[in-house]
């Protein structure tokens, strides 16, 4: 029957019919498997393609950065909302547009340089610091890396430093900025000074009434207000808990050591230092030295060189055959001379740690550990599956986990689900998951599993849900006071600054104002943007470049004290080394302008994005 059907498909009356067929399914909506042919793009510009590969790297590049910084992966619809979809199409398409744009002139990278810029990589060296092979196939597939796709990026990457050399690099800086830049960074200020803060005020605040608090509560009640907590029963089944629940006698453990012992042999390993000897003549002392009975550490000092430690390895970890015959032909505190990377070098060995033998007292903890987890990983599936059933049953969580003797924890958890700290089993970058779909449950209701991966799932019992509230004077009494207090003294504070402020502007001397307020003022030493130490720190400082001599004013620093102060003199900038203007400014420009002219080049050959694929990456809801 086949053969029948692959003549027929061979006729023009099959084609005809395949044809009809194959629209016929398109109504049915298989219409995708033609239209989405190639959709591992998901944008073009000019002639380039942003693959799909391409943008899922440096987009979750761009959410872990952000991840970093808050603490919390974003979610696809919170990174959206960021606008780092955005943020990556243009920064991939402004590439994308220089690369043509390269192509077109002819711009290229040889294999030849491509091969020197990898093996200068210090990321692919191994022990020696030369170009390993094998570092080389590890570190790529860590970074989910073909060679084919390193080589692509690395000569578009060498494609787009050119262009910018060739475009921006000798631009000329103006004198004048320059000139800005240094006084900017090297002018000082010498200040008189006085502080003051709580400790300088001459009446004290008094203490406030139950009325003034219950203002000041009803003003601020969005500070005083409780998070909405849900106390749940959590059961966490992980192997390593699982694990804990098993008994492994000694017997057991005798048995499994005796049946691998074999195999438990620790290698002899040896601490090698090496120094290179770059020249004959370090060689010849080193030789001599050797022949007249002198330490590796005595003409290490004696030659002015520097030893660098390979470690403590074992022979088999030796990558450098020279090296590992060297090393593991020599006596304690013996050194040898070897070839080495232009040139010869002298290696000793500085301890050794002899192998043999594991003894059952070394292993013993880490045997009970392993047959544990072993016999936790064998019943770890039908224990999931009893959970799953009792569970559809609504037996609750406490009942579960005393019948596999396992621990449940009582926990009152807050949106951000902090408090899933309590449960080692919990990874902390899934406490978002977790506290989401306890936010997500009903009372009363059975609550989904929560799958962390294939070998740790969660399951919690909804207990009680205290709401979001204001809080009573009652509760927050002390705190309000405290609160209360600070702010009416720092408006005492705030008014006698202002008060001495408007004095000295108005006429009165620096020194008879701050004489009035019990103070004396201080001459300063002469102060850059920087500042020194509490009180006249960064942003004392900063204040105090805000206007030329004479110039008044105050500034909060960092202990939270008020320093009120008088510019005396104003010191310029002589040292022209005080910061690489030069450089800082011609960078900034070309930085600037290669910017620029990558967001324009992209603009002008223009940007297709496929809005479908782009959708499908991101999980978001196409039909929106």
């Amino acid at each position: 029957m086949l053969s029948g059907l692959r003549k027929i498909a061979n006729t023009w009356f099959g084609k005809i019919l395949g044809a009809f067929l194959i629209v016929g399914l398109a109504g049915f909506g298989i219409s995708n498997v033609l239209l989405d042919l190639g959709t591992n793009t998901v944008a073009s510009v000019g002639g380039q393609e942003i693959t799909t590969r391409a943008f899922q790297r440096a987009y979750t590049t761009q959410v872990n950065q952000y991840g970093q910084r808050f603490g919390r992966v974003p979610t696809n619809e919170e990174a959206l909302a960021l606008g780092v979809p955005s943020v990556v199409l243009s920064q991939l398409g402004a590439e994308a547009a220089l690369n043509q744009m390269g192509q077109n002139m002819g711009i290229g990278v040889s294999d030849a340089r491509l091969s020197t810029m990898l093996r200068d990589d210090p990321s692919f060296a191994g022990i020696l610091g030369t170009f390993d092979p094998s570092n080389f196939a590890r570190v790529l597939q860590q970074a989910g890396y073909t060679e084919e796709e390193y080589f692509d990026l690395q000569r578009n990457a060498a494609r787009r430093q050119q262009v910018a050399q060739g475009l921006f690099i000798g631009s000329p800086v103006p004198t004048a900025a320059i000139e800005l830049v240094n006084r900017y960074g090297g002018d000082k200020r010498t200040i008189d000074y006085f502080v003051l803060g709580s400790g300088q005020l001459t009446t004290e605040v008094p203490a406030p009434t139950d009325a003034e608090l219950a203002t000041y509560l009803k003003d601020h009640q969005d500070t005083y207000r409780t998070k909405e907590t849900r106390t749940v029963d959590m059961l966490a089944l992980d192997v390593a808990t699982l694990a804990a629940t098993k008994t492994v006698t000694d017997a057991d453990i005798t048995a499994e050591y005796e049946r691998t012992k074999a195999q438990r042999v620790k290698f002899e390993k040896r601490t090698i230092r090496q120094v290179p000897l770059a020249t004959p003549e370090q060689q010849q002392a080193f030789e001599a030295g050797k022949a007249a009975g002198k330490t590796f550490d005595q003409l290490v000092t004696e030659s002015g060189l520097t030893a660098t430690d390979v470690g403590t390895l074992a022979q088999a970890d030796i990558t450098d055959a020279d090296l590992a015959t060297a090393a593991y032909g020599l006596a304690q505190g013996d050194f040898a001379i070897i070839p080495g990377i232009g040139g010869q070098r002298a290696v000793t060995v500085t301890a050794i740690e002899a192998g043999g033998e594991i003894t059952l007292d070394e292993v013993k903890e880490e045997i009970r550990t392993s047959l544990a987890t072993k016999a936790a990983r064998d019943e770890y599936t039908d224990i999931l599956d009893q959970v799953e059933e009792l569970r559809a049953a609504f037996q609750p969580l406490t009942q579960i986990a005393e019948r596999f003797k396992l621990p449940v924890q009582e926990v009152a958890i807050t949106a951000d689900g902090s408090e899933l700290s309590a449960l080692p089993a919990i990874p902390v970058d899934q406490y978002g998951t977790v506290a989401k779909a306890i936010f997500a449950a009903e009372k009363d209701k059975l609550a989904p599993t929560i799958a962390i991966n294939a070998n740790n799932n969660v399951w919690f019992d909804l207990k009680t849900i205290d709401a979001a509230r204001d809080q009573t004077l009652d509760e927050v009494k002390d705190v309000v006071t405290a609160a209360w207090t600070a702010e009416k003294t720092e408006a005492a504070v705030k008014a006698e600054v202002d008060k001495a402020l408007a004095d000295i502007k108005g006429g009165k001397a620096f020194g008879d104002v701050a004489g009035s307020l019990n103070q004396f003022p201080v001459l300063s030493q002469p102060l850059t943007r920087q500042g020194e130490t509490a009180p006249l720190d960064q942003a004392v400082a900063s204040a105090a470049f805000g206007g030329g001599e004479g110039y008044v004013g105050s500034a909060v620093n960092g202990d939270g004290d008020h320093v009120l102060f008088q510019v005396v003199e104003i010191v310029p900038s002589t040292d022209e080394a005080t910061l690489d203007a030069g450089g800082y400014i011609a960078e900034t420009r070309q930085n600037t302008l290669y910017s620029d002219f990558m967001s324009g080049l992209r603009e002008s050959m223009g940007m297709t994005i496929n809005q479908k694929v782009l959708s499908q990456l991101l999980a978001l809801d196409t039909g929106n």
